[in-house]
């Protein structure tokens, strides 16, 4: 028994932790508008301030960086009441304005910050104005493809997808995953009233998420921490826990964008 207590010991933290961010993140998302924003927006902050303390190889906190957290929040709610093209420059200010901060690998820190923007606003242009039904659908296809890849690669197993900046995802996690977005994407398309490529959107979507977990792994390992943060009891920081909806976020922005598909603008 007391081999077994310290496997489970943050089984408590991990589960309570859960709960809390998933009725307040469901209870945001239903009521949209402002609150949906100051919900997307804190959770950037969080996540530039992450980033920049990774950037920075654990040197202490920077007095500049809260102010740089709280920027970035701000840019997020600012954005949401822009058009196309013109939110770019507003989500952009946090990335420019840390880099005249941080001392160590500025360059890790103004594509990630860049990345983490433009994913926040464009979460918060999919929900202000394709709806919730949007919404619902890219939170599950991340979700839907972090549960079925980590079975996959777990009961499959097989060779290793890219081993020097993820050593535990597999193909087969990462093409269950994609079948897992899939079938994600086709219980949508009749709700967003789309035709079959939406099942392909679907896929491309899951994609990104992937990618996006793979690159919050590199940067962590180039850092050398497990964690980006212990803001989170018993589940990390903001970046381990969001990483992949930052990915896939980011893809629907530049879609929307260059493709206008879905059409948001």
């Amino acid at each position: 028994m007391s081999g077994t207590a310290p496997r489970w010991s943050d089984l408590a933290p991990r589960l309570v932790s859960a709960v809390v961010l998933i009725v307040l993140c469901a209870f945001e998302l239903w009521l949209g508008g402002i609150y949906f924003q100051i919900l997307i927006g804190v959770i950037c902050g969080l996540g530039i301030w992450e980033l920049a303390r990774m950037a920075e190889r654990g040197q202490g906190v920077m007095p500049t960086l809260v102010p740089i957290a709280c920027l970035a929040a701000v840019c997020v709610v600012i954005a949401g009441y822009l058009p196309r093209w013109g939110s770019l420059p507003v989500l952009a200010v946090p990335a420019l304005a840390g880099v005249f901060f941080i001392r160590r690998d500025r360059r890790v820190f103004a594509g990630g910050a860049l990345a983490i923007m433009l994913a926040g606003g464009g979460l918060v242009h999919l929900r202000d104005q394709l709806g919730l039904e949007f919404a619902l659908w890219l939170i599950c296809v991340v979700v839907a493809t972090d549960i079925a890849g980590y079975f996959g690669g777990k009961l499959i197993g097989g060779p290793k997808f890219w081993p020097a900046l993820s050593p535990k995802k597999t193909w087969a996690g990462i093409l269950t995953g994609w079948a897992a977005a899939a079938c994600v994407g086709w219980v949508f398309t009749p709700i967003a009233a789309l035709d079959a490529m939406f099942v392909l959107y679907s896929v491309a979507v899951s994609f990104a998420s992937q990618l996006g977990d793979i690159c919050e792994s590199a940067i962590k390992r180039h850092a050398g921490v497990k964690d980006s943060s212990s803001l989170i009891p018993g589940h990390g920081g903001v970046l381990d826990r969001f990483d992949g909806l930052i990915g896939a976020a980011l893809f629907v922005m530049l879609s929307m964008l260059l493709t206008k598909y879905p059409a948001v603008f």
